[in-house]
């Protein structure tokens, strides 16, 4: 059996491309697709395969401004030539479940998220670019808006990351989807022996993300917050934060797990998907002050594994930071070491394979069923159909 796996771009190590790395686990020989790829910033699993770019690879700037790029990336992906492989399985975010599998191909798209630009969160991006996008998108977002819900009809089976995003692949293209969450290398992270006077922030600094919300929150607060991260907002957040906001930039992973491991709580102020970076923090048994909404619902317990505050302001952050400090003492490392245990990769290896062999029997079936001979009964029945045979047009003068 030959495979594919498709992923939108490999420029970077976040969580879609953490899934990656746990499929080229699953399937060694496979090949992978890609719309551009960076060598330099994804990890020595993924460059041992055998990687395809796109035509996007060879326009000078495309690897840096990928995102500027997205009117041609349907282009990109029905350029991609899969003839020859039996099973597909498209890493869906940014696009990447719009190639076009051949007709006995099985396809299996793991999706982190329709893709937010378009649709719920559309209005947030445009806001947040510039003048140029802001005046392309209206035109080109309902262009775009079909082609992605025309390729939903090239999927046979959809899994979703998340409850919360399989909400979404039901509301915008009428989908159902299995629900299985994405690996955490849950074992790479361990608590530490002292926790440190500090709260932590990690991620992409883009808009949608709401790290400004922490950084306002902790600049009143007068409270340490280490942020992690790069992003087009870094200048800007760095404007508006006080002497005791601490930017690190991208930082390697040695420093990540340290953080984790050593701040008093990691605050999580946007709306994602999923979020994996709360449940690395339960690893390292540390709680999580997330906004109650989208995939934080699904990973962080009030009381267990963190707090949830319910309106994404600075001051519901805040009073969420002082009932954290209230009941600081209940959250356990080891009991947050646990919960986090639900999100292993081996979860979703074992999960991912059991989904990928029952959609290889449906569709084996459905092929046996196909190609069965015409009984005799059925040749019967054919005979006793009407024959409509068109009669040319004539005109009768009375």
């Amino acid at each position: 059996m030959r495979v594919a796996i498709v992923h939108y771009w490999l420029v970077s190590m976040r969580g879609g491309e953490k899934v990656v790395e746990a499929l080229c686990d699953m399937y060694p020989d496979a090949d992978i697709f890609t719309l551009v790829y960076d060598e330099s910033r994804v990890s020595e699993k993924i460059r041992k395969h055998r990687i395809h770019t796109s035509f996007l690879q060879r326009i000078p700037g495309a690897v840096r401004s990928y995102q500027s790029f997205l009117p041609l990336m349907p282009f990109a992906l029905e350029s991609f030539d899969l003839s020859d492989y039996d099973l597909i399985i498209s890493s869906e975010s940014g696009p990447a479940k719009g190639i076009i599998p051949p007709p006995r191909a099985t396809h299996v798209c793991y999706c982190h998220s329709p893709m937010r630009y378009l649709w719920d969160h559309y209005h947030v991006y445009r806001s947040h670019a510039g003048l140029a996008s802001r005046l392309m998108m209206p035109m080109l977002a309902p262009l775009l808006r079909s082609w992605d819900v025309n390729t939903s009809l090239r999927v046979d089976r959809f899994v979703a990351n998340s409850h919360h995003v399989c909400d979404r692949i039901s509301k915008y293209y009428r989908r159902s989807a299995t629900v299985l969450y994405p690996p955490v290398n849950v074992d790479d992270f361990t608590p530490a022996a002292s926790v440190e006077d500090f709260y932590l922030c990690a991620g992409q600094l883009v808009p949608y993300k709401r790290v400004d919300l922490a950084i306002q929150a902790f600049t009143r607060l007068n409270r340490k917050l280490v942020v992690i991260g790069e992003g087009k907002q870094m200048e800007e957040l760095k404007r508006i934060a006080g002497p005791s906001v601490t930017f690190l930039g991208r930082a390697p992973f040695p420093v990540l797990k340290e953080k984790l491991s050593r701040c008093r709580a990691l605050v999580f102020p946007g709306e994602e998907d999923f979020g994996i970076v709360p449940v690395e923090a339960m690893a390292s048994g540390r709680p999580v002050i997330a906004y109650g909404s989208g995939g934080a619902l699904e990973t962080v317990v009030p009381g267990v594994s963190g707090i949830l505050f319910g309106k994404q302001s600075v001051d519901a952050l805040i009073e969420a930071v002082l009932e954290f400090e209230a009941t600081e003492h209940r959250f356990r490392p080891e009991a947050l070491q646990a919960h986090a245990e639900q999100f292993s990769l081996d979860k979703f290896t074992t999960g991912m394979q059991a989904i990928i062999n029952e959609e290889l029997l449906i569709r084996k079936a459905d092929r046996a069923r196909s190609q069965r001979p015409v009984t005799a009964i059925q040749r019967g029945l054919e005979t006793q159909l009407p024959v409509l045979v068109a009669k040319p047009h004539s005109t009768t003068l009375q």
